[in-house]
């Protein structure tokens, strides 16, 4: 009888392990693209001046934001003060889920023509898409 309570418990905690270790992704939801969402790269002179205003506050240190005159979505990435000029932003990836708005940029640095020397940047992108209430996960 000591055998069998032995093989049981030895049973369940494998369950439990093999749970543990994988559990996570059993329970987390697969993020499945709805679709890709079309968007605008906004220059200075398109950016909402409210929006601009934002921008200028923020410039300095890394930010991401959005902004919405509820006819436009506007996400906002800031890398903050760069030493030179140059740089630009690549956007990955913008796409809908079916709880959230997923963006994924990154910063590409200059190539060794188009640096400054004493120059600071403050590299940012504004992208303008169609305004859905959705929160926006920044990756």
């Amino acid at each position: 009888m000591k055998k069998v309570y032995v093989f049981v418990a030895v049973f369940v905690f494998c369950i439990l392990l093999s749970y543990m270790l994988t559990g996570c992704t059993m329970l987390s939801e697969e993020r499945i693209k709805l679709r890709d969402l079309e968007f605008t790269v906004l220059s200075e002179e398109k950016i909402p001046a409210e929006l601009m205003t934002i921008i200028e506050e923020k410039k300095a240190a890394p930010f991401k934001l959005t902004y919405s005159d509820n006819e436009f979505l506007y996400i906002t990435i800031g890398y903050g003060e760069q030493t030179t000029g140059g740089y630009s932003i690549a956007v990955n990836e913008l796409y809908l889920t079916d709880n959230a708005i997923y963006v994924n940029t990154n910063l590409l640095g200059p190539d060794g023509a188009t640096q400054s020397e004493n120059a600071s940047s403050y590299p940012y992108i504004v992208l303008k898409t169609e305004y859905l209430d959705e929160t926006v996960v920044f990756e």
